[in-house]
């Protein structure tokens, strides 16, 4: 369980001051708030109806494939649904998750910062988040778009369905996303307190501060890429229509080019959020701290140069597929460094089984099991073979949904405390942690096997051999689903009837825990001064409080 008030715990600075939660009292004062936190819970809610709606999308596709012919919905229907799931998964759920909730409430927190460099860009991130949402998902269903959510041409430029109307949400959404990594990266280099250089920033913050590089200079080539696509249909502009004169291919260079490195916006965080979990539960400091901090630049830099991967059968020479291929490859080896680094942390560590830590294991096999096929994808002779099967869809789904939910979900529940000051069910928290691994094993493993025998994705039939899979798979989804309801449900009941928690219920040395149990409107009345690392282990708790003095 976690542990609840600590006797002898030296006194955290703005003890005195009033939470952030009772700081204001009325629906007004949270609309119009600046603070940093309660604008991540903010995004928490956004977010996890996000999550709960894709993932009801999803269960329709699944439900709909447990037989070789019609099931529950027609092929139309399928079609928009599937675009449905995957736009509000990857744009509205992976991409904004971690950065846009965890990011938000304790980046401040762990560098010693009041807030974000930026506190009503902040605020008008989150509005501009929800219009983009708003206005995605109303053109989506109303629209009936069935173009998947890559909308590749000629199709995306021919169909009937609304077109325009989805990628402009999606563009303001961008929109949403370029804010918030302007903040991020302002406040990471002008508002560490004084002592926490460059080496002692969490590492948490190392993974996000890349994650926003990456937004700031790949987010508009998507924007304005997706808006020639909307263009294009609509007035015929015949930028990507090959019967107008356009280049279809075009548009896959550019949307891959954003699209790769977006693969590593939606890890980067995840990342970042197993790093912490990893030296909190093994009460340890990492065993390579600037490996895992500069591999985090690897990974942002060299996912700029892989993304002809994913057009291997478009018509490329040879030398440019070796070319894409070994820089794929390449970035296999910045995730190797991470993964080598946080199982030599747990090297004789005093390791302790809780929630979080559960998760992390999960995310170890998820994310090395399918970076393994990501490695194999990128060799062409391998790709050709699986391009356009379920083998890519598992791939997909073990780095992408895999990796960032089992991070989001041990981010969720190791900074459950820090952000409501209140303690959940740990016995129900490692069942629906299992439930959640279970599920998604039996959901996407058996696609890696109906992809590698042959059966194409995004068809709404398909031959009878592959039934068995489909039904392992569509009975995984609802396990995958129950479970995750249930993770819900538990926090959900903590929040209300939880038991209140300590300041610091895991023995973290990480800065934000230097704060109350639930932290004050601004964090800290006066600046801390910090000359400890954030890993110092071999400090007590009490000596690592003592560590952390303040001046104005």
């Amino acid at each position: 369980m976690i542990a609840h008030e600590v006797e002898g715990t030296a006194p955290v600075h703005g003890a005195h001051e009033v939470d952030y939660l009772r700081a204001g009292a009325g629906v007004r004062s949270w609309l119009l708030t600046t603070d940093h936190k309660r604008i991540g819970v903010m995004f928490y809610v956004l977010v996890v109806l996000m999550l709960l709606l894709g993932g009801a999308f999803a269960l329709v596709l699944r439900t709909e494939l447990l037989t070789p012919g019609p099931t529950v919905i027609s092929a139309a229907v399928y079609n928009r649904m599937f675009t449905l799931h995957g736009v509000v998964m990857v744009w509205l759920f992976m991409i904004p998750s971690i950065p846009n909730i965890f990011g938000n409430f304790v980046l401040p927190l762990m560098i010693g910062a009041k807030d974000l460099a930026f506190p009503r860009l902040n605020l008008a991130s989150l509005y501009v988040y929800a219009i983009g949402a708003v206005v995605t998902l109303a053109a989506t269903i109303a629209g009936g778009a069935d173009t998947g959510w890559t909308f590749y041409p000629p199709y995306s430029t021919t169909t009937p369905a609304g077109v325009l109307p989805v990628v402009i949400g999606i563009f303001i959404l961008g929109a949403s996303s370029i804010m918030t990594a302007v903040n991020f990266i302002a406040t990471t280099h002008t508002m560490r307190a004084r002592g926490i250089s460059w080496g002692r920033v969490p590492l948490f913050v190392w993974a996000i501060y890349s994650t926003s590089i990456i937004m700031l200079l790949a987010t508009p080539v998507l924007g304005l890429t997706i808006l020639l696509v909307g263009l294009d249909h609509i007035y015929h502009f015949g930028v990507f229509d090959p019967t107008l004169g356009g280049d279809p291919v075009l548009f896959q260079h550019l949307f891959w080019f954003y699209s790769h490195p977006a693969v590593y916006i939606m890890v980067l965080p995840a990342l970042g959020v197993v790093s912490e979990v990893v030296c909190t539960f093994a009460q340890r400091q990492p065993a390579s701290y600037w490996a895992i901090a500069l591999s985090s630049f690897g990974i942002a830099l060299i996912g700029f140069a892989g993304w002809g991967h994913h057009m291997f059968v478009a018509g490329m020479s040879e030398l440019d597929a070796g070319i894409f291929g070994a820089f794929s490859m390449f970035i296999a080896i910045f995730s190797a460094i991470k993964v080598f680094t946080w199982v030599a942390t747990l090297h004789r560590g005093a390791i302790q089984f809780n929630t979080p830590m559960l998760y992390f294991f999960w995310f170890l096999f998820l994310f090395v099991f399918g970076g393994m096929t990501g490695v194999a994808v990128a060799t062409q002779s391998l790709d050709v073979h699986w391009h356009d099967t379920y083998f890519v869809v598992a791939h997909f789904h073990f780095i992408m949904v895999g990796g960032t939910l089992t991070a989001f979900l041990a981010a969720a529940h190791y900074w459950f405390p820090k952000m409501f000051g209140r303690a959940y069910s740990e016995p129900m928290g490692l069942l629906t942690s299992f439930g959640v691994f279970l599920g998604f094993i039996l959901t996407f493993l058996p696609q890696f096997l109906a992809g590698n025998a042959g059966m194409p994705r995004r068809y709404y039939s398909y031959p009878a051999q592959y039934q068995w899979l489909n039904v392992l798979s569509t009975g995984g989804a609802y396990l995958l689903a129950g479970a995750l309801v249930l993770a819900l449900v538990n926090l959900l009941i903590a929040l209300r009837w939880g038991p209140r928690a300590s300041a610091n219920p895991w023995r973290s040395r990480s800065y934000e825990w230097m704060t109350p149990p639930i932290p004050p409107e601004h964090n800290f009345p006066v600046t801390p001064v910090i000359d400890r690392g954030p890993y110092d282990y071999h400090l007590t708790e009490e000596e690592a409080h003592a560590r952390v003095s303040t001046a104005r």
